[in-house]
């Protein structure tokens, strides 16, 4: 045998001593790592330990060639220490921002999610001057002298409006890696949705029950007034209880409307089982409407294909979108005198459009894209007067969505508005 394959041969048990080694090392460190991951939530243990796992079978197998010419810690033409480069190959899997430091609040690592909140995020930097969120900095002093796990919240106004939280998690190790022994994770979660749920779940409660005091202050001023002055006013009496049963109406229709927007939401993600064909449905809704329109002076002309448009659609959520949609032409689009509705294929022939069009005062720019939220209204007297409840579009929109299709509103000062249901086409079946 040659002198190099001798020297090779009692070499090998060295060098596989060697990678041992410095892979006790890199599985103390990931360990510690997943453990704390999993500690802060971003990871269940189920997944901590499968991350574990394949780190574990990485450094077992072989660091490549940077490991094997060069100690834990070194530097190699530039590229990041082994143990910094295990801590940033665990984090860039995380899908929330992480970010670790040594206890001087100096960046060690941080995964591509983090690095896009803030570029400033580079190895070595201080915190304070990488993320300028004081109360992130205070949190990880807190962090650092307690040596607790420290949450806080923070809101942020630029680039937009956002809400977070940041999870500060110090770890002890027990054996120095990379020449360190304490490290600070930084986990970021992102809170707006939630903030935005909450705003709109208040706003919600806030305008429901507005609506709902209006009539009942109503009914509970004439109540008092029939059993007091007007007792004995038989006139008087037949004028309130006309308002008290206008007001009554107002409050079912409210609460049907939100009855209905609620078991709406619930099937959201479900959609309809059946095939429905439109042009019966349009059909009948428009007959259905023409007692109202003649009551108002409105001209109401239908037009129709020649052939059946199947659907794939719920028949009584869509004849509440179609009565909506006329019911509103016909009320405030009544000075134009007339209501167009269409029922055709779209350019592609993929699509059934339902087009519900009135030439009435029109739709000033800016409320459009506000129309279908809920209570929203661009007059609040004129809705009220005409009955509306501020609810209609917004179940238009659910309906429409659950059924996969589109709502679009074509509208200006003074020509009118054109709203227009697009449903997919489906052959018959």
């Amino acid at each position: 045998m040659a002198l190099d394959d001798q020297r090779r041969t009692f070499d090998e048990p060295a060098s596989w001593l060697g990678r041992l080694k410095r892979a006790r090392l890199v599985l103390i460190a990931g360990a510690l790592v997943f453990l704390a991951l999993a500690g802060m939530g971003v990871l269940t243990t189920l997944q901590a330990a499968i991350g574990f796992v394949i780190v574990a079978g990485a450094a077992l197998i072989d660091f490549g060639d940077a490991g094997e010419q060069a100690p834990l810690g070194v530097t190699l033409e530039g590229r990041p220490l082994a143990a910094d480069w295990l801590v940033e190959a665990v984090l860039s899997g995380l899908p929330d921002p992480v970010i670790t430091l040594d206890r001087r609040g100096i960046v060690v690592g941080s995964n591509a999610t983090a690095r896009q909140i803030a570029p400033a995020l580079t190895r070595g930097t201080p915190l304070l001057l990488a993320l300028r969120i004081p109360e992130i900095n205070e949190a990880l002093r807190r962090a650092i002298d307690s040596g607790e796990t420290q949450r806080v919240e923070f809101f942020e106004k630029v680039p937009t409006h956002r809400w977070s939280e940041a999870f500060i998690v110090p770890v002890a190790l027990s054996t120095a890696v990379a020449g360190r022994r304490d490290l600070v994770f930084v986990t970021l979660h992102d809170l707006t949705p939630i903030k935005q749920v909450e705003e709109m779940r208040a706003d919600f409660v806030a305008n429901a029950s507005h609506e709902l005091r209006t009539p009942l202050a109503s009914l509970s001023g004439f109540i008092e007034t029939l059993q007091g002055p007007a007792r004995n006013d038989a006139q008087a009496r037949e004028r309130f209880l006309d308002i008290m049963k206008a007001q009554a109406n107002r409050m079912a229709r409210l609460i049907d409307d939100l009855l209905s927007l609620s078991r709406i939401e619930l099937k959201a993600h479900v959609q309809p089982a059946h095939q429905v064909d439109l042009a019966p449905i349009v059909r009948q809704v428009g007959d259905t409407l023409q007692t109202l329109a003649r009551d108002r002076g409105v001209e109401v002309k239908i037009a129709m294909p020649p052939e059946p448009l199947f659907v794939r659609g719920d028949r009584d959520e869509l004849i509440r979108v179609f009565e909506n949609l006329i019911e509103n032409a016909l009320k405030y689009g009544a000075a134009g005198k007339r209501v167009d509705i269409t029922l055709a294929r779209d350019a592609g022939d993929s699509e059934a459009a339902v087009g519900v069009r009135d030439y009435g005062p029109g739709i000033a720019p800016e409320h459009l894209p506000r129309l279908t939220e809920r209570f929203y209204r661009v007059d609040v007297t004129e809705s009220r007067a005409q009955g509306g409840t501020g609810l209609g579009l917004a179940l238009v929109k659910h309906i429409v969505h659950r059924h996969r299709g589109r709502l679009t509103i074509d509208s200006a000062p003074g020509k009118g508005a054109t709203f227009t249901v697009r449903l997919p086409l489906e052959a018959r079946k």
